[in-house]
């Protein structure tokens, strides 16, 4: 039994049928029907019950589904023992968002390379909802992101609480701009949204851009204004330009901390970058 064909009928599952399935497998139909039956004649017998276009899992298949999410759950964690294969050799692979990457990240980096010199650190960046997705995907080993973050299959251990702050530029009135945000899935995004909507601002219109610095740019020439950690626009190179406010702590308070799977076996890589952040921010706060 091939774990290729296992992953097709659990896609098939997931998906509700060949056609989704073949999109998310980036294949031809053609390739998750063949699998399909394959299976079926291995294991002699249906799996699906063929409602005119429809699939609809057979009691056959509903056994299989138990088994196959467990078959692929450990070749997941076996991948992943692999390439961590120790304190000082392996691979470690961090989803961050920008902003936590720009204020905290270096100092970290650098305590896990002293400590793990052999370990091979791959860092990527994108929002919150994205890295969320993208670990319970088993696509990253862990995720710095704004919190708190509930899921049965994930561990959120906070690290820090950063303090968000409005941001427009001298001379200008928030209520009369439109919002500058990150793409949707920032949760920057949806605190600035719930403030604007908060104080009755006139222009309902926002801008998205990918880049801290894109953002705080605009925001530095009068374009728009939003919510951004603190910490953030004082380091910016805009700083000079802005007028930083603060906002009620039900919008400004956001936990932010890192995100693993529950079943992961946790690197005391991943503890050092952790306990690094931490320490990061104590020195920033002095």
């Amino acid at each position: 039994m091939e774990l290729t064909a296992l992953r097709t009928f659990q896609t098939v599952v997931e998906e509700g049928g060949i056609l989704a399935a073949s999109r998310k497998l980036n294949t031809v139909q053609s390739n998750v029907t063949g699998r399909i039956r394959r299976l079926e004649k291995e294991l002699g017998a249906e799996l699906f019950f063929r409602k005119g276009r429809g699939l609809e899992l057979a009691p056959s298949g509903r056994v299989l589904l138990d088994y196959a999410r467990r078959m692929l759950m450990l070749e997941r964690q076996t991948s992943a023992a692999i390439r961590q294969v120790g304190e000082s050799a392996g691979e470690l692979r961090i989803g961050t968002m920008e902003t936590f990457a720009a204020l905290h990240l270096p100092s970290a980096l650098k305590a896990v390379r002293n400590e793990h010199p052999g370990l091979e650190l791959r860092v990527f960046t994108d929002t919150t909802s994205t890295l969320t997705a993208k670990v319970l995907d088993h696509k990253l080993d862990c995720a710095f992101v704004a919190g708190p973050v509930i899921h049965p299959d994930l561990q959120f251990d906070e690290l820090i609480v950063e303090e968000l702050v409005q941001v427009h530029a001298a001379g200008t009135d928030p209520v009369l701009l439109p919002l500058i945000l990150f793409r949707e899935g920032c949760a920057y995004r949806t605190r600035a949204i719930a403030w604007q909507r908060a104080q009755g601002h006139a222009v309902a219109d926002a801008m998205e851009f990918g880049t801290l610095e894109g953002i705080l740019g605009c925001i530095a020439v009068g374009l728009g204004w939003t919510l951004m950690p603190r910490r953030v626009v004082e380091q910016s190179s805009h700083v000079a330009d802005l007028i930083v406010e603060t906002v009620p702590d039900e919008f400004s308070r956001i936990p932010t901390g890192v995100i693993y799977l529950r079943e992961a076996r946790i690197m005391p890589a991943l503890k050092t970058l952790s306990e690094g952040i931490v320490a990061s921010a104590k020195r920033k706060r002095r």
